[in-house]
């Protein structure tokens, strides 16, 4: 506790690299909360031991893919309700996944849990410079409450720039439908 500023927490966990489960980095965290703060994102330092495999490769070709397309990227249910993600949509949800660990971070407090549960819909917007843009609603699973909330994101990707939410908002319930 630290007073009349909030609670400070000391992490220790060991990350795994998404695309090679047998690859792992430690990592240490000071995660600090602000007393009464719903609107403020909680403070975080961290320090990676080492570093994940290079995704260069792999994000160029999904970027090469999904700017070859003859006409913008439209999708749903992702996973679909027994769990699968087609291949060609493991890089969607991983770009959402990026996207709405942001979002959990921005709206996150001592007293929540969230998880990316699902991509209702994704669509590609169209461009005329080298970014990527996509339109997503998913549904984040609040496991402490177990609520699902609908959450809209405007999602930039290049692989050179990485990942930016341009625009984020909680939805009302019935907006997944």
């Amino acid at each position: 506790d630290i007073d009349d500023v909030g609670h400070k927490y000391y992490l220790e966990l060991v990350l795994e690299d998404v695309l090679d489960k047998d690859s792992t980095v430690n990592c240490t965290a000071e995660v600090l909360y602000h007393l009464g703060s719903k609107n403020v994102a909680p403070d975080v330092q961290f320090t990676l031991e080492g570093e994940l495999k290079n995704t260069d490769e792999a994000d160029n070709v999904f970027y090469n893919q999904i700017k070859s397309l003859e006409k913008e990227l439209v999708a749903e249910n992702i996973p679909d309700s027994h769990g699968n993600v087609s291949p060609e949509m493991e890089p969607i949800r991983r770009l959402a996944w990026v996207a709405s660990g942001y979002v959990i971070w921005q709206n996150s407090t001592e007293n929540t849990k969230f998880h990316l549960a699902q991509i209702k819909r994704v669509k590609q917007v169209k461009r005329s410079d080298e970014y990527l843009e996509f339109d997503y609603m998913v549904l984040l699973h609040e496991m402490v409450s177990q609520e699902i909330i609908p959450w809209q994101m405007t999602v930039l990707w290049h692989p050179q720039h990485g990942v930016q939410v341009t625009q984020d908002s909680r939805q009302p319930k019935h907006a997944s439908e």
